[in-house]
């Protein structure tokens, strides 16, 4: 009976792991697919050079973002989720003034600060003309960019995850709609305008889901910046981490840009898109579903473990063939995506596929060291992988060119992997479950083969045996999560029981 007990609780939790990554992941598929035709016409409309400018705006408005938001979006969501649980909705109102009251405060903040820094931001990241301008009409997206993220942070506190998705539906439409028009009048010229208007449409989006269930409320706002310390000082950590996150992506463009052209940036950019992004639809899960129920078992290291290692399987199991496909059609993917004159990415893409099989594995452990509230450490080990990033990718760059890069963030990737594991061994004493060896075994060869196939075969004879290792990948993922957990039943007899009421 025990037996039973323990299988049942164990299926229930790789069922609970699959279902919301299944979630959170068709959520993020719809907007990869919405975001894809936008990027096939943008890119069609500004060419390799535009998306280069257009990736370079961006990152520089992330980083200053990231610089300036004192981790508000991160850390809110941790104290506004615990007073949900319990239930206090006059606690709930008031700490929700304390969250807008530091958003607003991180706003003017980011504002000033990319104004201010728009002369050094224009030489830094350019080799040519003088772009101060452009940073200082791109202040307001920063500042929007932090309401937008107090906002969030208070819906996923309250758990209103259909608000959520419905906002990232709705802004990734509207981004399709301002972006088009916009810069098929204007080309390069409505980069800035269309970064703004994108942030800007995004806060309403926001605003309007956020204040429907706690209505703004100005009065009683003053003196409310002294109680929101505990939550900004817990976000400080996950702030300078995103820092040096945003500063490699930032300093990472600006060397190809200097280095070689803007063509390049562009062309790095989109294979970076095309692999992280799709590998996205199943991390999507990770903050919003994994990351709490991560911390609520952080002081039992056992059951910690436990909750990791499903959580790797699942999330192995899920990506692994979803690369192996996107290995094989990366060469009709991008000319379709983007354009023919995109097509020189397809190698650099798709070496760094391999990264998101590592990620896979890697995420799920770092996240140990948020939960156990290692601030420092995971700063450190942050701040360490991105330098190694930057490092490695001006080595591979100047070496291999585009494919350089791409297997600077795979190396990149390997060193993070060892580091996180060895760390969380020694000071939680994590133990990697013997069957992720098992499933890593069977599904990265797999991958390795097709990319192989890349290299040695072509026409018929590649569509055949790519196709057969892909079927292959995905008769695997499914059989073991078909023995793992008990969804598919509670799929199976939801189905049962609509059909027989129909009868």
């Amino acid at each position: 009976m025990k037996a039973n007990i323990v299988k049942k609780s164990s299926d229930d939790s790789y069922g609970h792991v699959l279902k919301y990554t299944g979630i959170f992941g068709g959520v993020q598929g719809l907007n990869i697919l919405i975001g894809l035709v936008r990027n096939k016409i943008v890119a069609s409309l500004l060419g390799p050079a535009g998306m280069g400018l257009a990736a370079l705006f961006n990152s520089a408005v992330a980083f200053i973002s990231q610089a300036t938001n004192l981790g508000i979006s991160f850390s809110a969501v941790r104290h506004v989720s615990e007073l949900f649980d319990q239930g206090d909705d006059a606690r709930i109102a008031h700490f929700v003034k304390v969250v807008r009251s530091w958003s607003l405060l991180t706003a003017l903040l980011g504002m000033l600060v990319c104004m201010l820094a728009g002369p050094l931001l224009s030489d830094y990241t350019f080799s040519w003309g003088n772009h101060t301008l452009h940073f200082v009409l791109l202040a307001p997206a920063v500042g929007l960019l932090a309401i937008t993220g107090g906002e969030t942070a208070i819906l996923k506190g309250a758990r209103r995850l259909k608000s959520l998705a419905m906002i990232q539906l709705l802004s990734v439409f509207i981004a399709l709609l301002i972006s088009v028009p916009i810069y098929y009048f204007f080309r390069e010229s409505g980069i800035v305008p269309v970064i703004v208007l994108m942030a800007l449409s995004s806060m309403l989006l926001t605003i309007r889901y956020s204040y429907r269930l706690y209505p703004l409320r100005l009065k009683g706002a003053k003196g409310l910046l002294g109680e929101g310390m505990e939550m900004v000082r817990l976000g400080v950590a996950f702030v300078l981490a995103g820092i040096f996150g945003s500063g490699a992506e930032m300093l990472i463009r600006s060397f190809l840009n200097v280095t070689g052209d803007l063509d390049v940036v562009g062309l790095y950019n989109a294979g970076f898109l095309l692999t992280v992004t799709y590998a996205g639809m199943v991390f999507s899960a990770m903050e919003t579903d994994y990351f709490p129920r991560l911390s609520g078992v952080a002081s039992d290291s056992e059951q910690m473990s436990t909750t990791v290692n499903r959580q790797i399987e699942v999330s192995f199991l899920l990506i692994s063939p979803m690369l192996a496909v996107l290995i094989v059609a990366l060469p009709v993917l991008v000319p379709l995506l983007f354009r023919s004159d995109f097509s020189p990415v397809v190698p650099m893409a798709q070496v760094t596929v391999f990264s998101m099989y590592l990620k896979a594995i890697t995420l799920p452990i770092s996240y140990m060291v948020l939960a156990r509230g290692d601030s420092l450490a995971f700063l450190l080990i942050e701040g360490f992988d991105s330098l190694l990033m930057v490092g490695l990718i001006v080595f591979g760059y100047n070496h291999w060119g585009l494919l350089g890069t791409g297997i600077a963030l795979d190396v990149t990737y390997i060193v993070d992997l060892i580091i996180v594991y060895t760390y969380t061994r020694m000071r939680y004493g994590y133990r990697g479950a013997s069957s992720i060896l098992y499933i890593v075994g069977l599904q990265l060869p797999l991958g390795i083969a097709v990319y192989v196939l890349t290299l040695c075969s072509s026409g018929i004879l590649y569509w055949l045996l790519g196709g057969l290792c892909c079927m292959a990948s995905l008769f695997i993922s499914l059989y073991i999560l078909h023995k793992k957990s008990s969804l598919w039943n509670a799929l199976k007899n939801k189905f049962r029981s609509k059909f027989s009421a129909h009868d």
